[in-house]
């Protein structure tokens, strides 16, 4: 089973478009995302807009692989369950985004092997085609967690993830904490990966 999930800051129907349609040539039944507040539609994999943390949780634990923007919520979650994941970073230039931060974030935890990138939409139909027959990776311990969380606020920290125009920093260490440690088990919240 695959799980896709977009976060809740808005649609992403570049990245849902792409999944549906590879998923409509590859005649794949297996699919169910969390498409967020989209007007889109998908034809070819189960969808809702949102997902409760309980909810959501149980798709991780029991896909084979995760397709994601590139927020921080969604790609510790599946380190941390040992799923693979393959991120689309929004973009700022698509009106996606305030800024470019996700294609940073992507780059730089790509470059470690953790997780696999795509930028566009032909890129992650060929990650999706090397990945038909996916496999678990290595699960994060707690003190592995906490190193990978800590050499992210020290990449941003470094500021090479720039501030949008209005100096705000979306993805601050501070954000990215709450959203880490988000409980999974209160049902009544939605979750809310980055």
């Amino acid at each position: 089973m695959i799980f896709v999930t977009v976060g809740t800051q808005g649609p992403f129907d570049r990245l849902i478009r792409a999944v549906d349609e590879w998923a409509g040539v590859r005649g794949r039944s297996d699919i169910f995302a969390q498409i967020g507040p989209s007007d889109f539609r998908p034809r070819h994999i189960r969808s809702a807009p949102f997902v409760g943390a309980d909810e959501f949780k149980k798709h991780v634990e029991v896909a084979n692989l995760i397709i994601a923007h590139a927020g921080m919520g969604s790609i510790i979650v599946a380190l941390e369950l040992g799923k693979r994941i393959v991120v689309m970073p929004r973009r700022a230039d698509l009106g996606e985004h305030r800024n470019d931060h996700q294609i940073a974030t992507a780059r730089r935890l790509s470059e470690n092997g953790r997780i696999l990138s795509a930028m566009d939409r032909q890129e992650l139909h060929e990650r999706l085609d090397d990945l038909q027959n996916p496999t678990t990776s290595e699960r994060l311990n707690s003190e592995t967690s906490s190193d990978l969380i800590r050499t992210i606020r020290t990449f941003i920290e470094a500021k090479n993830i720039r501030s949008d125009d209005k100096g705000c920093r979306p993805d601050s260490p501070g954000r990215m904490h709450r959203v880490a440690h988000q409980p999974a088990s209160d049902a009544s919240r939605t979750v809310k990966p980055s």
